[in-house]
């Protein structure tokens, strides 16, 4: 339905999305020099790739019809009981994390804990999640999450080539009893990477020279709970490795994986409290010994202390991320799922070691009297080792009878085979839900559960270790303290909620309530991603149409929702275009061209794809060295396979040389791949298609609206040309009708689905117009706050008419010869003026990279210059004598509560500087709860699980 023409312009959502008014709008213009908005932008984007037309998209709705709307698609879904397992189990979301985190702004809004001091709140909550990962394993250290369990395990193919040395040859064993998911995600990895697969019974695998490790389920995909402490002694005789994938809440009851010999162990944190959603956004985990720390991918949250000697938490570990190490990184992954990691460690908080064992036990006690009563009515259990799945053996017309007669009920059970039927439990499951499933199996014979049966966990594998010891998991079980803590440590956190948060080439943008809204309807949230896809028409119908909308946003013909994150559309962008080269005998193009400005995920994940990396100078300008890459270009014609470029550039300015670019690339057999990270630039205005690219990915957790939730989660979708399409990603339990598929690089057939109406809601609230509208507003706040700061800060880089993108460089390297402080310094400084800082040293060292989106009002961009050049004031200060070199007011920021009130105060400075360095910080800012983070004292003394308690006492 179309908005009503005759509404004011006031009741459009992009005025309610859209930071400035359009007074704010006349004035910033007349700063920088232009009499309108669209004069401006063409003085900013090249004419030779404008659209030069409105996108044909659907007219702009109203947030009430694009409620409706959102209605109507959840209407035409089925939330049928699924007890189909594989990795994924419905559950209860405790009422007090979902109000109090999911669908909280005060956790959904902020962004990945860069700056430590005032992320402390979800840098604890993460803690506790890896606290509850490493003591369920049974292994000493783990990540602050991962994407998804099939990730996770490939992930772990991946640690273990790295941690394994061996000759030419490399074998993987995969266990065929592996959730099939993991077993496609991880064969599409192994390809690319040159690792052979092979998919067998574990028992009977012989480990050869050459074979560096294998992964096993634990529990089987099946529920078969199997010992494999022989096979952990055989793999470790070769010299291999051995990962366990396996379920959490399982190992409340089972031995844990460290206890019996393996050395990575993954899995999916979903069913601790996180709906299942369609398949995601969920947070997997990912944990192994102390020795294979530094090849641990993802982030890690560790202890350090502040300069104060307080406690305090930071990253850990950075030099092993891929943006310090390119090419040469163990993994692409930049981020984590942290709203959904922090969801299922305060499950974990809120429920404690014995109500995790309560529901465990309950779940198994359900499972073993279901079993048995099937087995009463006279059914075949191949196997009676298992947790909550078990399955059931008949003849074929049995089987078929048996799943009509489960529709019926609005019931799914897993066909394992023709004549086996899978039943996988949950804490969800009631007695009637009992009652029913025995109902579908008697076919009309009468039949009853029995009140008790027998555990069915192996003697030698139950589980007597203690977990969740540390008391925070013991501390939280009412509700006034559950809520309390939760809103302790969101206090500690800035997020959007309090101010802006400028990181540059990371859109933190407004995530509007009403896109918001739909994540948690059960319409949307209660399907199982391996339901039957006529449960979820409504799914499908919206999936149709964002991908047909992003078609027209792009330029492109087809588009894949299965990346779940922008470094796995990287990788998936470049396995299509390996495949397409593939598919037409050109398979040896493995060389790809990257600017040296390039994202650093760019070249770890060509490295992951199987690519050869050849870095491309950029210029004094900042821009790609056209010659250069005409001259490697040249070399490399036999082999060229890819260019990955991102545009507008890293260094924020709209490239006019983009067509000859990509002209040049393909003139020598090479596919164009566009990083869309700064898609926030080009929406509405060009798009990638037309500039001449042939893939780029979406980051939907920046452009279009979904939050980044404290790291994650995230969407990376990928469009295509036409000449690709058919070589997008597949999936093996929900077939997408691909001709060459590329593989599978997700574990759900659409990434994280439950997110999407998300997306969709942006778009359809603003219409083309209003997307336009929102890219010039994002180009224009950039320049605005360029042009204010051009006496302060010089922006580094610009275009032909001294104009930048949607992003700007802030060069202060000049300050550090004259006064001795360095970018870091005015970055901590921020946090006393109640900011976020800016990207710090990214794409350039000791520089700050700032964008202000779309999103923020003219005020609120004032309010970030004036402290910027207050900022300057201070180091003109050190600079002129008149303030200490070493005791000033940005060699010790940010200033804490508790520094300002304490009785001594070592400073030359007031204390009033230090903490209320402007009248809006005395209204309202977000205190640093620690002074400045000493992150290599933390990497020397390496904590990565929550510390005694003991430890707090100074706070």
């Amino acid at each position: 339905m179309p908005a009503n023409p005759a509404a004011p312009a006031a009741g459009r959502f992009v005025s309610r999305h859209n930071g400035p008014r359009d007074a704010d709008v006349a004035a910033m213009l007349k700063v920088l020099g232009y009499g309108s908005l669209d004069a401006f932008i063409a003085a900013v984007v090249p004419a030779d790739i404008r659209l030069g037309r409105p996108l044909a998209l659907p007219a702009a709705r109203s947030e009430r019809e694009a409620l409706d709307a959102l209605r109507g698609l959840a209407e035409q879904n089925q939330v049928f009981r699924s007890y189909l397992g594989m990795g994924y189990a419905d559950t209860v979301v405790p009422p007090v994390i979902r109000r109090n985190v999911l669908e909280n702004p005060g956790w959904y809004t902020a962004y990945t804990p860069y700056q430590a001091e005032i992320a402390q709140g979800r840098l604890e909550a993460l803690l506790n999640f890896q606290t509850m990962v490493s003591d369920l394993t049974g292994l000493e250290i783990a990540n602050a999450s991962l994407l998804d369990e099939a990730t996770a395990a490939a992930e772990a193919m991946h640690m273990t080539h790295g941690a394994v040395k061996t000759g030419e040859h490399t074998t993987f064993l995969v266990d065929e009893h592996c959730h099939p998911q993991t077993i496609a995600v991880v064969k599409t990895r192994a390809k690319a990477q040159g690792v052979r697969i092979v998919v067998a019974d574990p028992d009977t695998f012989e480990f050869g020279a050459g074979t560096i490790g294998a992964i096993v389920q634990y529990p089987a995909s099946d529920g078969r709970i199997r010992d494999f402490r022989a096979l952990a002694q055989r793999a470790h005789a070769a010299g291999a490795l051995v990962t366990a994938a396996t379920d959490l809440l399982a190992l409340a009851l089972l031995e844990s994986p460290g206890a019996w010999g393996a050395d990575i162990a993954v899995g999916n944190s979903q069913r601790f409290g996180v709906p299942l959603g369609y398949g995601g956004p969920h947070a997997a985990f990912f944990a192994t010994k102390d020795q294979y720390k530094r090849l641990l991918p993802g982030r890690i949250i560790g202890v350090s202390k502040d300069r104060a000697g307080r406690p305090g938490l930071r990253m850990a570990l950075g030099t092993r991320e891929q943006h310090i190490r390119r090419e040469k990184a163990t993994s692409n992954i930049c981020t984590a799922q942290v709203l959904l990691a922090v969801c299922a460690g305060m499950y974990a908080v809120w429920h404690g070691p014995e109500g995790i064992r309560a529901i465990a036990g309950r779940v198994h006690h359900q499972a073993t009297r279901l079993a048995n009563a099937l087995a009463a009515l006279g059914y075949a259990l191949p196997f009676r080792e298992f947790f909550d799945t078990f399955a059931v053996e008949t003849d074929a017309a049995t089987a078929t009878r048996i799943h009509d007669a489960a529709r019926a009920k609005r019931i799914n059970f897993r066909p394992l085979s023709a004549t086996r039927i899978g039943v996988a439990l949950d804490e969800t499951v009631r007695e009637g839900d009992l009652a029913d499933i025995v109902a579908c199996f008697a076919l009309g014979t009468p039949a009853a559960v029995p009140a008790d049966a027998a555990a069915a966990i192996p003697a030698g594998l139950q589980r007597r270790a203690p977990f969740l010891t540390h008391p925070v998991f013991s501390r939280y079980h009412s509700e006034t303290e559950m809520m309390r803590y939760l809103k302790r440590l969101e206090d500690r956190d800035l997020s959007l909620t309090s101010a802006m948060i400028p990181l540059g080439s990371c859109t933190m943008k407004l995530n509007a309530t009403t896109e918001m809204t739909p994540v948690t309807w059960p319409a949307f949230g209660g399907i199982h991603p391996f339901a039957p896809p006529e449960q979820a028409a409504g799914y499908a119908e919206l999936f149709r149409q964002l991908e047909a909308w992003l078609n027209e946003i792009t330029g492109f013909a087809a588009t894949s929702l299965q990346p779940n994150a922008g470094s796995q559309g990287e990788f998936t962008g470049l396995l299509v275009i390996r495949a397409y080269q593939d598919a037409r005998g050109q398979g040896h193009r493995t060389t790809c061209l990257i600017p040296a400005s390039a994202h650093g995920t760019n070249p770890a994940s060509a490295v992951m794809a199987g690519m050869q990396v050849v870095v491309v100078k950029t210029d004094e300008r900042g821009e790609i060295d056209v010659a250069d890459l005409r001259a490697k270009a040249a070399e490399h014609k036999d082999t060229l396979g890819a260019l990955m470029v991102t545009y507008p550039s890293t260094h924020g300015v709209f490239e006019d040389t983009i067509k000859a670019v990509c002209a040049t690339v393909h003139e020598h057999g090479g596919q164009v791949y566009m990083d869309g990270a700064n898609m926030n630039a080009q929406v509405g205005l060009t798009r990638p298609g037309d500039i001449g690219a042939d893939v780029c990915h979406l980051n939907l957790h920046k452009t279009f609206c979904i939050p980044h939730g404290g790291g994650g989660p995230g969407m990376g979708p990928i469009c295509v040309a036409k000449h690709l399409a058919p070589f997008l990603p597949d999936h093996p339990v929900v077939p997408l009708g691909r001709a060459h598929a590329c593989g599978t690089v997700s574990a759900a057939p659409w990434g994280s689905p439950s997110i999407l109406p998300i997306s969709w809601a942006y778009i359809a609230m603003m219409g083309p117009d209003g997307l336009a509208e929102a890219t010039k507003i994002a180009i224009l706040n950039a320049n605005y706050v360029a042009k204010r700061l051009a006496g302060t800060f010089p922006t580094l880089y610009s275009g032909p008419n001294g104009l930048v993108a949607h992003e700007c460089i802030l060069d202060p390297r000049g300050v550090r010869a004259t006064s001795g402080i360095g970018v870091v310094d005015i970055a901590k400084r921020l946090i006393d003026y109640g900011f976020h800082p800016p990207t710090v040293s990214f794409p350039v060292h000791d520089t700050l990279m700032v964008e202000p989106t779309e999103s923020e009002s003219k005020q609120e961009l004032d309010r970030f210059i004036d402290a910027l050049i207050a900022i300057r004031g201070e180091i003109l200060e050190v600079e002129r004598g008149e303030a200490d070199k070493e005791n000033n007011l940005l060699k010790n920021s940010p200033h804490t509560l508790g520094d300002l009130v304490a009785d001594a105060w070592p400073h030359p400075y007031s204390r009033e500087r230090a903490g209320f360095p402007t009248p809006a910080t005395r209204e309202h800012k977000i205190w640093p709860p620690v002074g400045r983070i000493d992150d290599a004292y933390g990497d020397r003394n390496l904590i990565c699980v929550c510390p005694p308690t003991e430890a707090y006492a100074t706070t």
